[in-house]
């Protein structure tokens, strides 16, 4: 039996041994505590969450090259820019040919029930055509809020609109020039033509022949697409061949009549321009920057591409009329599309592309590096511009020619009005009708296929 001493030893080694157990459980526990206390201080602060990358989207742009300039690549550049801009949009040009195959591919695609591209450049005359059509959609939801369309050039702008709503902005635009090669011109002793008359004598005095053979021609100009380089004529003789309204036309107007008849003139009374229908519109700048002719007449479009090649002063300038002192051109050249039958995603790319292209730096740029002119007014107040006017003086001076700028030739029914007109106007050029009955022939069929929408 254990003495009263040992019970007491017994139960005091137990509280000893408790309290250290407690001790320890209190050390063990005090590291975790702090090593959780170091994790936390160490993790950084929770960042915003970032918005969702934006959904890649690839869209065409069908293209046209008409003049001679490096187009592809110019575009290509743009093209270039805006993608590094913009990483989620992918831009592929699809180049066609000339207008007439840009709009021709595309309707083909939409009436054979594909897809087609959501971005084109087709001619600013095209609207009713394609607006009728369906192939189109109105802008005007996205222009709301734009802050670019205030300063577009009216007589621009004027096609853009149809029934009220914008269906396309201002791009490619040009208007139609008399180039003169003004060394041909000043060693002859002449100045640059004022009047219509002084043009045919000059032109008569600058065509050079070695006996039956022409060397130097005083004009060309191309007819074998002929109502625009036809226009200024027509205006310059006192009537352009349209009116205010979108169903009327003037083919058989006294002052139109005269019009064929000076051009016919060039060639069967001064012997100064090649006889008949001139297919001249893809080589007279080349002719023309070579010295195998003393004037043409073409697209401000071409400009730089002629300045870079002649290696003589070339002048520019708006058609002289019939009086003296009085001066006409026509407006030209091709606007942005957006297609309707393309998803949402890619109609909406569009527009930021169109935005891109429509900032006045790059329209300042695309006119120097084309010879287009600028779309936008704010274009010519850019440093670039007024450097490159300041050394290339031309490019200001088709600028100017805008003042003397009547309506081009949009109607409704247009492929079908225009190609009567062509029809009967090259028939005159080639002597197969006197101007005043091609001209009358013209203006009935006319009428009858403007009937139905009048």
């Amino acid at each position: 039996m254990k003495s009263k001493w040992s019970i007491f030893l017994s139960i005091l080694l137990l509280i000893l041994l408790v309290a250290c157990g407690g001790n320890n459980t209190e050390t063990t526990n005090a590291p975790a505590e702090n090593a959780t206390t170091a994790e936390t201080s160490d993790t950084p602060a929770e960042e915003p969450v970032e918005e969702p990358a934006a959904e890649p989207v690839a869209i065409e742009m069908f293209y046209p090259v008409a003049v001679d300039a490096p187009i592809a690549a110019i575009l290509q550049g743009y093209v270039d820019d805006f993608e590094a801009a913009n990483p989620d949009v992918t831009v592929e040009l699809v180049f066609s040919g000339g207008y007439t195959d840009v709009k021709t591919a595309i309707q083909t695609t939409v009436e054979g029930g594909g897809t087609p591209p959501a971005l084109g450049v087709m001619l600013a005359t095209d609207i009713y055509d394609l607006a009728n059509a369906g192939i189109i959609m109105p802008l005007d939801d996205y222009a709301a809020n734009a802050d670019f369309m205030d300063d577009f050039f009216p007589a621009f702008l004027a096609n853009s609109y149809f029934d009220g709503q914008l269906w396309s902005i201002p791009f490619q635009r040009s208007n139609v020039l008399l180039y003169y090669n003004n060394d041909m011109f000043a060693a002859a002793g002449l100045e640059a033509p004022t009047s219509w008359q002084e043009l045919a004598d000059d032109a008569a005095a600058l065509t050079i022949r070695d006996g039956d053979t022409v060397t130097q021609w005083g004009m060309q100009w191309s007819s074998d697409w002929p109502y625009w380089l036809f226009q200024p004529l027509a205006m310059g003789m006192g009537q352009n061949i349209i009116g205010d309204s979108d169903t009327e036309v003037f083919f058989d107007n006294p002052a139109v009549i005269e019009a064929v008849q000076d051009y016919i003139d060039l060639s069967a009374v001064y012997e100064a321009m090649p006889a008949g229908v001139q297919a001249s519109w893809g080589s007279s700048s080349a002719d023309f920057a070579s010295g195998q002719t003393a004037m043409i007449m073409h697209s401000s479009g071409s400009l730089a591409g002629i300045l870079e090649q002649a290696n003589f002063e070339v002048g520019v300038m708006a058609l002289p009329g019939k009086e003296s002192g009085t001066y006409a051109t026509v407006v030209g050249g091709g606007n942005l599309y957006i297609m309707d039958g393309v998803p949402q995603e890619q109609k909406d790319a569009a527009w930021r592309f169109i935005e891109f292209l429509s900032n006045a730096d790059l329209a300042a740029d695309f006119s120097i590096q084309t010879g287009y002119i600028a779309t936008r007014e704010s274009a010519y107040e850019t440093d670039a511009m007024k450097e490159y006017i300041a050394s290339v003086p031309q490019a200001g001076q088709a600028r100017e020619a805008m003042q003397y700028a009547g309506a081009e030739f949009s109607i409704q029914n247009l492929g079908e009005v225009r190609g009567i007109f062509h029809d009967y106007l090259q028939k005159a050029f080639n002597g197969e009708m006197s101007a005043a009955d091609a001209m009358a022939a013209a203006q009935t069929e006319s009428d009858a296929a403007l009937e139905a929408f009048r």
